[in-house]
């Protein structure tokens, strides 16, 4: 399959469109894959991310930026000396990230060995400095921040005592009482406060 028909690049694209009504159809499977990534812890570490292209001009020191869809990085540079991923030649930008939301998602991977770290959409980033370290080299250093308003609803994630006593008491009325039966045709309301998003960075 084609890298563009990959749902990882049509996902990202439709969350860095600046045309907010494309990510409707998207509302449900997103809070589906943001539900299970809230539940894993997120750390302070330091990322990198490489780019085969020069951004140096879109990322000059003290600025800020947006990444809006979703960014997957590595713990480990050894992973960037494959060709594929970043190599040893050329023009390229390598992202150093200090990030405090980043989720390892190394153990729910296909390919373990990347150490990798996945930064979820709507980061916003502080350029703390930028190097040309000569033959095609650039190098940007970037700092998460928290943005001055909510970028994206958070997902809630159900309290386990809360649930836990809800199940008791639904099966000690169980005993009863029999439950009355949905009427045919009435569907169950589902949530749907997935990514408000309230344009596009290039490096995400």
């Amino acid at each position: 399959m084609p890298r563009e028909n990959s749902l990882y690049v049509i996902l990202n694209a439709t969350l860095r469109s600046e045309q907010r009504q494309k990510l409707i159809p998207w509302f449900l499977y997103l809070r589906l894959v943001l539900t299970a990534l809230a539940r894993l812890p997120s750390e302070r570490r330091f990322v990198v991310r490489g780019v085969k292209e020069d951004l140096r001009t879109e990322y000059p020191k003290g600025s800020t930026c947006i990444w809006w869809g979703f960014s997957s990085c590595t713990s480990s540079v050894e992973v960037l000396e494959c060709e594929s991923f970043f190599g040893k030649t050329g023009t390229r930008t390598l992202f150093q990230i200090d990030c405090h939301t980043g989720k390892d998602v190394k153990k729910h991977s296909f390919i373990n060995q990347e150490d990798e770290i996945l930064l979820l959409p709507a980061r916003q980033f502080q350029v703390a400095s930028c190097l040309d370290s000569g033959n095609g080299l650039h190098i940007i250093q970037l700092k998460e921040i928290q943005p001055s308003f909510p970028l994206m609803e958070p997902v809630p994630l159900p309290n386990p005592k809360v649930q836990s006593k809800k199940d008791s008491n639904v099966a000690y009325q169980g005993k009863a009482q029999q439950t009355k039966p949905t009427p045919a045709g009435v569907p169950k309301t589902v949530s749907q406060s997935v990514p408000v998003m309230h344009t596009k960075s290039s490096g995400e």
